[in-house]
């Protein structure tokens, strides 16, 4: 199979983190990949090497012929290898100093040092995998939790390209229905009449809208979800962070105002990630900067995904703290009785506020009573759609997904409006055009260098 987008040059890279290990491994792709593994092993036998068996050799500094190590090699042959090209794969001990030197060698076999994410663009220009799947790459290497683990091998095995891919067909069945009347302009009443192009127009953009459902949880599994803790000053906030995260993180006193900043640490629970931050006291102040403190405080809540507003336990809530609780999304808070261990058996259950639609939960972070509820609330909150199917549907897992999606989304609209004023169904169909070439950009079946640079400089050297 002759290769999408031949590449002129060699590339070579580190593609373990560097340090004190075992083992390291080297990357050489590219149409010389052999001649320069030749040259730092000076063996004439490396040109007919079985693909894919590992050969133990000696590296040596191909103009000084200085010894290096002795390591394992691997061969792949082009088309089937991660690049696609021929792909040499090395693998010397660890540690900082013997695989720099090795790469230091490749590179004056002719080799070119690679770029970050050049051996996975390479696989994506010659079509071993899509732009999909890429990212899906990059969240393998990146992620922290089980959660984005599960969705980013869902997505290598082509789970969301497959379902825009199902969109993509759909759209083109539309078009197909469409050609199909216009070819009969004459006819009284068209093969197809327009009721059908309207209702498979309409059912594109219902599957449209169910996947677009999924990017916020999608978006949230990738960053962790934002989730502030904000109260009076002393109302346990500070207890309730370190219980949560199992470590002492915030500085605990009965002195109010103690958090004179915000503190942001991540954790996953079953799983899925969560970014806490423990926010100043909100409360009027003349310290200067605990002011400053308060006003970190409101931009975090600003942008939170959800909010836990503390309150001890044992007292009524003011008529300013629900002021405030109406200020905020019903939907993501939750208000958290702290200091419930100060009641005995007084309060034991999961409640709601009588005034509002507030979930209540008392917590004790001094016993630890509570915080499987709350930590289930959370979840519920962040990821009730995709807990129990994870990793079994896709997920939009990226804005630039979204954006693609809704402006697709945008151009089927277009055309039903385009239908329903009457404008011709040959003037019409420029929407659909429109959305094929949307749903196509995802997945990189049309991509200009300026999306592949945003998308691969992301990655590691070495991937």
């Amino acid at each position: 199979m002759a290769l999408l987008h031949p590449f002129p040059d060699t590339i070579a890279a580190l593609s373990t983190p560097a340090g004190r290990g075992a083992v390291a491994v080297l990357r050489v792709s590219g149409p010389g990949a052999l001649a320069v593994l030749g040259r730092i092993t000076r063996s004439k036998e490396a040109a007919a090497r079985q693909p894919r068996t590992q050969r133990l050799v000696a590296f040596r500094h191909p103009e000084t012929g200085e010894l290096l190590d002795r390591g394992l090699v691997t061969f792949f042959p082009a088309p089937g290898s991660y690049t696609g090209e021929d792909t040499v794969e090395i693998s010397t001990h660890g540690g900082l100093l013997t695989p720099q030197l090795v790469l230091d060698a490749l590179l004056a076999a002719g080799a070119r040092a690679a770029e970050p994410g050049e051996f996975t663009r390479r696989a994506y220009l010659n079509g071993k995998l899509d732009l999909l799947q890429a990212e899906a790459v990059a969240d393998l290497i990146d992620g922290r939790s089980r959660a984005l683990h599960r969705a980013a091998v869902h997505q290598m095995e082509r789970g969301l390209s497959r379902r825009i891919e199902a969109l993509r067909e759909a759209i083109i069945g539309v078009e197909a229905l469409l050609i199909y009347s216009i070819d009969f302009p004459e006819e009284d009443e068209p093969p197809v009449p327009p009721e059908r192009i309207r209702a498979a127009a309409e059912a594109v953009i219902r599957q449209m809208d169910a996947l677009l459902a999924t990017a916020p949880e999608g978006e949230m599994l990738r960053d962790g979800a934002l989730t502030v803790l904000a109260g009076r000053p002393n109302s346990g906030k500070s207890s309730l962070f370190n219980a949560l995260l199992g470590v002492e993180r915030a500085i605990v006193t009965e002195i109010p105002g103690t958090t004179r900043d915000a503190l942001e640490a991540s954790v996953t629970f079953d799983g899925y990630p969560f970014r806490l931050v423990d926010t100043a006291g909100l409360r009027e102040t003349e310290d200067r900067v605990e002011g400053l403190g308060i006003e970190v405080a409101r931009r975090y809540l600003h942008s939170a995904q959800i909010v836990l507003f503390c309150v001890e336990a044992g007292r009524p809530i003011a008529a300013d703290e629900e002021e405030f609780l109406r200020s905020l999304d019903a939907q993501h808070t939750l208000v958290v009785r702290t200091k419930a261990d100060r009641l005995g058996e007084e309060i034991v259950t999961v409640g709601v506020m009588p005034q509002a639609a507030y979930p209540v939960v008392p917590v004790s972070a001094a016993h630890g009573t509570g915080l499987p509820d709350l930590r289930h609330h959370l979840l519920r909150i962040a990821f009730g759609g995709i807990v129990g199917t994870l990793g079994e549907t896709p997920l939009v897992m990226r804005e630039r997904h979204a954006r693609a999606l809704r402006h697709a989304r945008e151009e089927v609209r277009g055309f039903l409006d385009a239908l329903a004023l009457a404008i011709p169904m040959e003037l019409a169909a420029t929407h659909l055009r429109g959305a094929v070439v949307a749903l196509e950009d995802i997945v990189g079946a049309v991509s200009t260098d300026d999306l592949l640079d945003r998308v691969f400089g992301q990655f590691c050297v070495g991937k």
